[in-house]
């Protein structure tokens, strides 16, 4: 017995001893030292006089702040289960104790997890990466079908936000005429949100056995994914008025729920572009134009960056079509299952997972190919 714990102790620390250099490199690339002097920079300049004066550049620092202490306290919290875990392997293999062999493999997994995590957000160093991300889904070729797909993706993402932690707000809302979702928008709220989420921008295509085909025929359906960052007040966009046109309609939601009796629902087309944005789930047509505006204002400026131009008036407002040939990502249910993303050659068996929001493999792979591109 004691050479079997002896061989699996000794198996830890070689767990251990591998994964030290990890944790080293991720210090190095986070310079966490650098980011230690930052914050104690940026509280220096929160205690200066006059500083909630002006409280638009307040709230960034303090945000700023709050964002570099948090990457340091996760990278301790990984260095802190390190040690801990030597400690109890040392301690274990010192005693002849195999009690605590569960949870030592508990910790060394969840050390690689964590340093995993965090080496993949040193890859998101654009711009927008850190703020929170609008979602919006829109059914293409399929129908009833592509419709029902659109409350599949829908689901999953919001899956995915619950996993991370992060919160999801619905803005616009409309339901499929027979079943699931023509369109919908969502906020997802999180420390790079849209750094993460960039990467599932584009027509998704799904391949299964129709519920809604009485005769158990293949389909394949299409929905597009757009993904913007939602950006603060303090950015300034020039939209002209008379770019604007502006509708009313009635909320909608599903099941009959969020209906208002007068017209709060916002519409708003950019007419230079061809660019929509809607809202309807706040309490007044004045919040949801509110809302509206900032979603118009977001998208504008992810284009003007995403395409590198030099100004909004440069956007041409071109559409993709949703379907056959445009598609990101495959999901098939039948005759086989699998999904695969076209871009990376990315794939997962277990839709199941996937449907559930198990995504991370798919963006890890999108962040690494692009961080390798730019090498």
């Amino acid at each position: 017995m004691k050479q079997m714990i002896t061989v699996a102790f000794e198996e830890y620390k070689a767990e251990l001893s591998a994964l030290k250099p990890k944790i080293q490199q991720l210090r190095a690339a986070l310079d966490v030292d650098a980011l230690v002097q930052e914050v104690a920079q940026l509280e220096e300049t929160a205690a200066q006089p006059g500083f909630w004066d002006d409280l638009d550049n307040s709230q960034k620092v303090l945000q700023k702040t709050t964002r570099l202490k948090n990457t340091i306290a996760e990278f301790e919290k990984i260095e802190s289960l390190y040690e801990d875990t030597q400690t109890l392997v040392e301690f274990a293999f010192e005693e002849d104790d195999e009690s605590c062999s569960d949870e030592v493999k508990a910790n060394l997994k969840s050390i690689q997890d964590q340093v995993d995590a965090q080496r993949l957000a040193t890859l998101l160093s654009g711009e927008y990466d850190a703020n929170n991300a609008i979602l919006t889904f829109h059914a293409g070729a399929g129908g009833t079908e592509a419709m029902d797909w659109v409350e599949m993706l829908f689901r999953m993402y919001s899956h995915w936000a619950e996993r991370h932690g992060f919160q999801t707000k619905t803005l616009d809302f409309v339901e499929g005429e027979e079943a699931g979702i023509k369109s919908i928008s969502i906020l997802i709220v999180g420390t790079n949100a849209y750094g993460f989420l960039k990467s599932e921008t584009g027509v998704h295509r799904l391949v299964r056995v129709s519920p809604f085909d009485s005769s158990g025929r293949r389909h394949t359906s299409f929905a597009s994914l757009e993904v913007i960052p939602e950006v603060d007040d303090s950015i300034e966009v020039e939209i002209r008025p008379e770019d604007l046109r502006v509708d009313t309609y009635r909320s909608s939601g599903a099941g009959g729920q969020h209906v208002n009796k007068t017209e709060s629902a916002i519409r708003i087309t950019h007419l230079p572009t061809g660019i929509v944005t809607a809202c309807q789930n706040e309490r007044s047509q004045m919040q949801n134009r509110a809302v509206a505006m900032k979603m118009l204002k977001s998208k504008l400026i992810e284009i003007k960056e995403r395409e590198h131009l030099d100004k909004i008036s440069d956007i041409k407002g071109e559409q993709k079509e949703i379907a056959w040939g445009s598609q990101i990502r495959s999901y098939v249910f039948m005759p086989y299952t699998l999904v695969k993303d076209h871009r990376t050659g990315f794939e997962n068996g277990n839709i199941s997972a996937v449907m559930d929001g198990d995504l991370d493999g798919f963006i890890n792979a999108y962040l690494v190919a692009k961080s390798q591109k730019k090498l």
